[in-house]
């Protein structure tokens, strides 16, 4: 490289870390307060530019008898422990427990930020050897601690949701869903399996599944491959959206679209409605625009990658389309900005002695954000089949004061068959139980 280029990518470079200073300075001097609720006041948008603010904990564990802090009136103790990167739990019906194991993935390193995201993303241990596994925790005798061991379904892709329908075990893998043959009482499936549906790998990867009441239908979340469509808008084909699978016709159509990552899926019993919780964009500021709580309306758009919130334009995207914008839905409930709020799942009223029927999130924790949300597990309170009030915390304390560490990261949630609360904790490898 000639001394005039090299000078040339000094200047640049600077200018480029000055910019980020001041952005950051700019979003600094804002008010950090979570925006929760139906109406949140989310603040005018700051774009960050090439270098967005770029924070994370470095991932630590839990001490020695360390665990969260638990809502007063219930506890906490470890259901399993030493796990491989936990991320989904799904409870069958004769109460047995499966764990998906798996983590994301390395970035492919195509400039520098790429260099840094990896690099942040190890040390915070978001990204982990993934086992590609599935592993069933039986609990036969109650008392809270599972008996029984076993890797349940080995050489998957990155699984992650799960559901049973009938003898058919779904799996949601980041490439495909995957139909294997179930028996109960079995502690592992041999064989390879079945693909219904492919789909898009890389990106958001999670896949998660969840089963119309009827069993006749599947629902796939599936996440969008990039912040706002920077790579393309045809790499966001069949992405950014809820899939409805028909299991008698075999054939799928997109159910509501315009959902940067949706991850948690859950049914609310009074009105029977889908609802999911969903990671916006990145790069406006520390509660621009929040991650949200939202029901599905069959045939709805929510906004990603041109609006957020609604009809709130992001000049970033380009070409712009209108006629999506006016027509997109504003979401229920806000969970304030870059919570990273993956689980989800309902809760009937005081299943958990003193806590009202609601939803149940799993909020993983932020990076793009120069005060850090999330690392906890929450409650919105809900009457008449619409979230009602402010957000109950049920775990906390995965973060350390000063925001420099993690003891752990929770992802999903489900309630046990006895009514006790399972959260998975992927950076603190193990599956926390609540209960009374």
């Amino acid at each position: 490289m000639s001394v005039g280029m090299l000078l040339w990518v000094i200047v640049v470079v600077a200018i480029a870390i000055v910019g980020a200073v001041y952005v950051w300075w700019k979003t600094r001097v804002k008010s950090h307060q979570p925006q929760f609720g139906t109406a949140p006041a989310i603040p005018e948008a700051v774009p960050q530019g090439a270098i967005p603010i770029l924070k994370m904990p470095t991932a630590r564990g839990w001490e020695l008898g360390g665990m969260p802090k638990v809502a007063a009136g219930l506890k906490v103790s470890a259901f399993a422990e030493n796990l491989k990167h936990p991320r989904w739990i799904y409870v069958l019906p004769n109460g047995d427990v499966l764990v998906a194991e798996a983590a994301t993935l390395p970035r492919k390193i195509e400039g520098f930020m790429d260099f840094a995201m990896n690099r942040t993303m190890k040390r915070a241990g978001a990204t982990y050897p993934s086992a590609n596994q599935i592993t069933l925790l039986r609990d036969a005798d109650g008392d809270g601690v599972p008996e029984t061991r076993e890797v349940f379904l080995k050489n998957q892709h990155q699984p992650f949701g799960m559901a049973l329908i009938g003898s058919t075990l779904y799996v949601g893998n980041s490439n495909a869903v995957v139909a294997f043959p179930y028996e109960e009482g079995k502690t592992s499936i041999k064989g390879e399996g079945r693909t219904i549906f492919t789909m898009k790998d890389g990106g958001h990867w999670t896949r998660n599944l969840i089963a119309s009441e009827d069993g006749k239908k599947l629902y796939v979340a599936i996440g969008s491959l990039s912040n706002i469509a920077e790579d393309g808008f045809e790499a966001e084909e069949g992405r950014a959206c809820i899939v409805e699978i028909d299991l008698e016709t075999g054939e799928n159509r997109e159910f509501a679209g315009g959902l940067r990552n949706p991850v948690g899926m859950a049914w609310e019993p009074v009105d029977g409605k889908l609802w999911t919780v969903v990671n916006e964009r990145d790069g406006l500021g520390d509660e621009t625009p929040p991650d949200y709580l939202t029901s599905v309306t069959d045939g709805g758009f929510y906004g990603w990658p041109y609006s957020y919130w609604g009809r709130t334009v992001d000049d970033r995207v380009q070409p712009q389309q209108p006629d999506l914008v006016a027509k997109s839905l504003d979401p229920d409930y806000a969970l304030g900005g870059h919570t990273a709020s993956l689980g989800l799942c309902w809760i009937e009223d005081n299943t958990l002695p003193g806590l009202p029927a609601g939803m149940v999130i799993g909020q993983h924790g932020s990076w793009n954000r120069s005060k850090l949300s999330g690392y906890k597990v929450i409650l919105v309170p809900f009457s008449d089949g619409k979230p009602k009030g402010t957000p109950i915390d049920i775990l906390s304390g995965f973060l350390s004061a000063d925001e420099k560490y993690s003891n752990g990261r929770p992802v999903g949630v489900t309630i046990a068959s006895d009514g006790a609360l399972l959260v998975a904790d992927d950076v603190g490898h193990v599956v926390w139980r609540v209960s009374a």
